[in-house]
């Protein structure tokens, strides 16, 4: 008989293991030489910037090569269906209760007697495209080359966040420059270096405006922004090649500091690559852009 495998039900089962254990299993990676698990975590949160931290680091250490996930039923919405045999991807998706509310408010008002409140997390499965047949999807919009509407997006994003971007041949050698409400880039660069450029200044001003857990150095902030820029980059088919090996200088023996260091990047850049889709641009929050210090 035709089955659909799931991966093994014995895993962390709650958003914090999951995050542990998959940052254990990459710092022993790292330790044995392997810098391109790295390569691959970023590549995941370029591809799955919707999904949650943890999620994303299920996905990147299970299939490092999937493109396009989505649960069973999604698919056969789409016209397609999971392949005999495909193993799943094991996420963890919340479970999401009502509890009602019992005030002099919600006395009043009786749509606001019941809140809704998260009770856990349940085991998920999700397949990528490749485990996948029936009818073709439209390829998922992306530049290559050339940045397009991106950097007038971004900016605009910026400003209305109280952040001037401006240009300055006074910078040189630097190509950009982050002042803390202020982006200078250097003119005269290629558009998609501009882009890449802006990111990158854009990933200073989101990730180090606020406090953070663990003590940072001028290094690890300036890799988290180039790793900032890497993800943006690669989601939108500007990037095309492997992370820097540089990027290895977010994890110098401090496991506290590297798991904290990629969830900021991967909150930073969900947070601009969702301002560079038009139909959601003007809906990315403050509260948005405080969590990724969070």
């Amino acid at each position: 008989m035709n089955t659909i495998a799931t991966t093994d039900s014995k895993k962390p089962n709650t958003k914090q293991e999951l995050i542990t254990a998959n940052i254990k299993l990459l710092i022993e990676q790292l330790e044995a030489g392997h810098s391109e698990a790295l390569t691959q975590y970023l590549t995941a949160m370029s591809r799955f910037h919707t999904y949650s931290f943890g999620n994303v680091l299920e996905i990147a250490r299970q299939m490092p090569t999937a493109t396009r996930v989505a649960g069973f039923w999604t698919w056969k919405n789409l016209g397609r269906s999971v392949n005999a045999g495909a193993k799943g991807i094991r996420i963890l998706a919340p479970i999401v209760g009502v509890r009602r509310k019992k005030d002099i408010e919600s006395e009043r008002d009786i749509t606001k007697q019941n809140e809704r409140v998260l009770l856990g997390f349940r085991n998920a499965y999700v397949f990528d495209i490749s485990q996948t047949s029936g009818v073709e999807l439209p390829e998922m919009e992306s530049v290559i080359g050339d940045p397009g509407e991106n950097i007038e997006r971004l900016t605009e994003f910026l400003n209305n966040k109280g952040i001037a971007v401006s240009y300055s041949e006074n910078i040189a050698p630097a190509l950009g420059m982050s002042y803390g409400g202020r982006i200078a880039l250097l003119p005269g660069q290629s558009k998609a270096e501009t882009f890449s450029t802006l990111v990158h200044e854009a990933g200073h001003e989101l990730l180090h405006k606020a406090e953070r857990r663990t003590a940072t150095t001028k290094t690890v902030r300036e890799t988290e922004a180039e790793a900032v820029a890497f993800v943006v980059g690669k989601a939108v088919g500007l990037v095309n090649g492997s992370a820097s090996a540089d990027y290895i200088q977010l994890y110098k023996g401090n496991a506290s500091l590297l798991a904290e260091s990629l969830e900021v990047i991967q909150q930073t850049a969900s947070v601009i690559l969702a301002a560079l889709e038009p139909s959601v641009a003007d809906e990315v929050t403050n509260e948005e852009l405080a969590e990724v210090a969070a």
